[in-house]
This record gives structure tokens, C-alpha cells and sequence, in this order.
């Protein structure tokens, strides 16, 4: 156990996963497709993931998982809205676990090397662009069930 950890803290961890798993396995049922050991493997290395990666450095982080059934599994969970691909104008997509089953968040994009990170806004923030594109669509006639935003610009590691 890490020091600073307490075991409650390691129970969370366990359940948080369990409904993690169930909620996966439960949408991967509505799509006839079983939760195998290649797709846990995928869902495991994005989870682990600090924010978007994309298929090759998930295949560095698991090595286990090959090639060609990472990019079919890809694709089938993405379809079974377990895994979202995003693609910015980089050389590769990034994926991720589905905001549905983490938490809403936005992202913030290299233009120069393509690099994804994740960003999450305060809640006083989150509500005034909810307000926001709710009345931009009412007024169009329009009925929003989601909002993304992406900040695109330059790391500061390709600023230097």
C-alpha cells in the first residue's frame, strides 16, 4: 500500500472499477458483443491513460494487446459508445473511455506536435456555458443533449 493511503481508499478504487466493468459489459451486451479479455485490456489502458491516446501508445502500454485486434476492438467499442475517438488533424486519433462513463471534461490540443490533454472546467464555469448553449439553441429551435469544447493551440513543450 502506498504510504498516505488508507484501505477505504482501496475499496473506492475496487468498486468504482466494478461499476466501471458493469456498465461496459452491460453496454457491450446491447450490442451483442462480449467483454473479452483483448477489450478489458483496451478499456484497462485507457483507463490508466493520463487523458487521450492514441492506438500506438496504448499498444506500448499493453503489451499484450496486437495490433490488429487493438483496431478492430477499437472500433467495436467506440461503436458500443465505450470508447471515444478523437481526431484533430495529428497523425493518429486518440481514444478514450467514453465521458459517459468517466466524467465531463474538454480538451486542450497541440496544433504543432498533437498532443491531447484533458481539462476539466470549474462547475460555476460548466454551468454559465451550459446557460449559454441552451439559449444559442432555443433560439435556432434546437435541443442539446451534450457540449464539447476544444482549445486548440501550441504545448508548451513545442512553444520552447
Amino acid at each position: 500500500m502506498e504510504s498516505g493511503s488508507h484501505s477505504s481508499d482501496i475499496v473506492f478504487d475496487v468498486v468504482a472499477t466494478s461499476e466501471l466493468e458493469r456498465a461496459i459489459h452491460d453496454r457491450l451486451a446491447d450490442h451483442e458483443l462480449r467483454y473479452t479479455s483483448g477489450r478489458r485490456a483496451i478499456v484497462e489502458g485507457l483507463r490508466r491513460a493520463d487523458g487521450p491516446i492514441t492506438l500506438p501508445e496504448l499498444l506500448e502500454s499493453s503489451p499484450d494487446l496486437a495490433q490488429s485486434s487493438a483496431y478492430r476492438n477499437l472500433s467495436l467499442l467506440e461503436d458500443a459508445g465505450v470508447v471515444r475517438r478523437l481526431v484533430h488533424g495529428s497523425e493518429h486519433a486518440h481514444f478514450e473511455l467514453s465521458e459517459s462513463l468517466t466524467e465531463h471534461h474538454h480538451h486542450l490540443i497541440c496544433e504543432s506536435c498533437g498532443l491531447v490533454r484533458d481539462i476539466t472546467l470549474d462547475d460555476t464555469l460548466e454551468r454559465t456555458l451550459d446557460r449559454s448553449f441552451d439559449q444559442l439553441a432555443a433560439v435556432e429551435g434546437f435541443r442539446p443533449t451534450h457540449h464539447t469544447v476544444d482549445v486548440y493551440g501550441v504545448c508548451g513543450d513545442c512553444e520552447s
